[in-house]
């Protein structure tokens, strides 16, 4: 049978090879910008008191939904603090949003352009497709070659975890907008850049935001696995309990990381739902004044 036999795994470690030859001062650029953005980040939410990070999140929560939130992020919050898992929750979310908001940046405009181009959406779909079907240990073994132990091998792998739904919704929402909505910016000379930028992300902001909330989501479920490769956090903090068999431990770990990630799914929801109705009045006001010139051009004039 080894005449018949596909060399895959020769093939990708020669890649992989290759690569790590190749860019090696570019991967290394990207290790210390991430990991500079990830300590940055880490003291910006662990050097104040716990009560005034507490406090922040609460008011955002009080922007974007109401009282009822702010009540259930601070009280969830306390519950951290109270399981004395803070510096490691702060951690954690330090890492997910590093790598949630590069996911982010990457995702959003490969949707875009994969909505304005055939030829692109039919080049990403099946990378998408083996990007989230890959079991996630995978991720780990290219990303600790290229950028060793730590945190930053943990966010590589959770960016290319996270990224593929981003794309997908966002493509979706863009191709999902009303084509006669698109036709009337067009025919009120709008080019294609103010209809994508004033139309179509507006509208497809739901399904946009669907996709950003979804990348958040992936990247909490990635932060046991980053911390297998020394990420630490949490995640760290699950991986010595396994090792210990600490149920205890474990349990105020893993309660920890469903609290922020329930406080994060919240607010992602929030700001996706805004007045969406008052969106798609403003499209169609627009249609139907295109409508009118039309119909009024049609009028037949007497001299």
């Amino acid at each position: 049978m080894d005449f018949f036999r596909i060399p895959v795994g020769e093939w990708a470690e020669a890649i992989v090879d290759f690569l790590g030859d190749t860019l090696g001062g570019f991967f290394d650029l990207i290790s210390t910008a991430l990991e500079g953005v990830y300590e940055g980040l880490g003291w910006v939410l662990m050097s104040p008191p716990f009560w005034i990070i507490i406090a922040l999140f609460a008011a955002l929560a009080f922007v974007v939904r109401g009282w009822k939130l702010a009540l259930g992020t601070a009280l969830g919050l306390l519950v951290i603090v109270g399981v004395d898992q803070w510096e490691n929750a702060m951690d954690t979310l330090a890492l997910v949003l590093v790598a949630a908001v590069v996911a982010i940046l990457i995702a959003v405009p490969v949707g875009i352009w994969a909505a304005r181009s055939d030829r692109v959406s039919r080049v990403v779909r099946p990378i998408l497709d083996l990007l989230q079907t890959m079991p996630a240990f995978v991720y780990l073994i290219p990303a600790i070659f290229f950028f060793g132990v730590g945190a930053v091998p943990g966010m590589i792998a959770t960016i290319m975890f996270a990224l593929a739904p981003g794309v997908r919704l966002t493509e979706l929402g863009i191709r999902g907008v009303d084509s006669e909505v698109v036709e009337a910016g067009f025919a009120f000379g709008a080019s294609p850049a103010r209809v994508l930028r004033q139309i179509q992300i507006p509208l497809a902001l739901p399904s946009i935001m669907a996709g950003i909330n979804q990348v958040i989501m992936l990247s909490l479920s990635m932060a046991v696995i980053a911390g297998m490769v020394g990420a630490g956090g949490l995640g760290g903090e699950i991986v010595r309990a396994l090792g210990r068999i600490n149920v205890g431990l474990a349990f105020e770990a893993g309660i920890s990381i469903v609290i922020i990630a329930m406080i994060l799914d919240r607010l992602t929801s929030a700001l996706g739902s805004g007045d969406r109705s008052r969106r798609v009045a403003k499209a169609k006001t627009a249609r139907d004044t295109q409508d009118a010139a039309g119909s009024v051009s049609r009028i037949p004039t007497t001299v």
